[in-house]
């Protein structure tokens, strides 16, 4: 009735709704709750985290951001105004796994074996592919992960799925962690991470290499989990009419995005910066 009390007299939008016409003057006068006040100003800071990080946040992510600014509130508040508010963050779709494991090179046994929590950086790095549609072809993208932070420490792309894409992602984050002997580095059975050029880059750096098992896509779980969340939050949401165009949003979108603010569930809701600062000084403390 307030919105249209503009274009329709009161007395008759009250007879239509068969509410009285007294009662609907008292309502607008009476003075918002302390608890309505508060659930506007948490809708305002809400909807601004919601769209800074374009909407890429569920509730948890946001209860999180909105606890370390200070503000105090429940995780179900916050969710149930999200949901009221029509706050809804971006789905996730089916993610389609390509391994091209018909070849003769030597497979690696799985070292990995879903052992996901590691206690250390640089001690265990994981590796896939995927590709992003472009109006221009398929640009093809290789990142290298910590498990430690799940930090991408190293990645590259191409138009052409080949051992050099995957060496370029591991070079970048030989150069940018140099990390000690002994890493393992765990991988699918694809031909280009079991090919000779490949495998002599993981000899000189003296890693150990490490392989999933035939078809079992969850002995790389921490990889496709990434892939997804990109798609998810990035990719599925642009047309991109050229391969540099990609380019530019997946390189924003690791570098400045995920490394250093998109919080993960799986470190506490930090981002993979913040943690290996916190980590790292705990370490040094101990």
């Amino acid at each position: 009735m307030k919105e249209y009390s503009g274009k329709f007299p009161v007395k008759k939008m009250a007879k239509c709704l068969n509410v009285s016409k007294s009662r609907y003057y008292k309502w607008v006068k009476a003075k918002p709750s302390d608890r309505k006040k508060q659930n506007i100003d948490l809708f305002d800071m809400i909807q601004k985290i919601f769209k800074i990080n374009k909407r890429r946040y569920g509730s948890p992510r946001i209860h999180k951001d909105l606890k370390e600014s200070g503000y105090r509130c429940g995780h179900n508040r916050v969710s149930r105004i999200m949901r009221e508010n029509g706050l809804i963050a971006r789905q996730k779709r089916k993610f389609t796994v390509t391994t091209d494991s018909k070849h003769d090179f030597p497979v690696s046994s799985n070292l990995l074996n879903r052992q996901f929590e590691v206690k250390k950086r640089n001690k265990v790095w994981v590796s896939d592919i995927t590709y992003i549609s472009t109006l221009t072809g398929w640009l093809y993208l290789c990142v290298v992960i910590d498990l430690f932070s799940r930090k991408i420490v190293g990645w590259s792309m191409g138009s052409r799925i080949t051992a050099e894409l995957t060496k370029g992602a591991l070079l970048m984050a030989v150069m940018q962690r140099k990390p000690a002997k002994g890493l393992i580095f765990h991988s699918d059975r694809g031909s280009q991470y079991a090919s000779q050029e490949f495998r002599k880059v993981l000899k000189q750096n003296k890693m150990i290499q490490s392989m999933s098992r035939k078809g079992n896509c969850w002995d790389n779980a921490c990889a496709e989990s990434f892939f997804s969340t990109l798609k998810m939050e990035e990719v599925f949401h642009q047309t991109y009419k050229t391969q540099d165009e990609a380019r530019n949003s997946i390189f924003e979108y690791i570098a400045v995005y995920y490394n250093r603010q998109r919080r993960h569930s799986t470190i506490g809701y930090m981002c993979p910066d913040e943690y290996e600062l916190k980590m790292g000084l705990s370490q040094k403390i101990a």
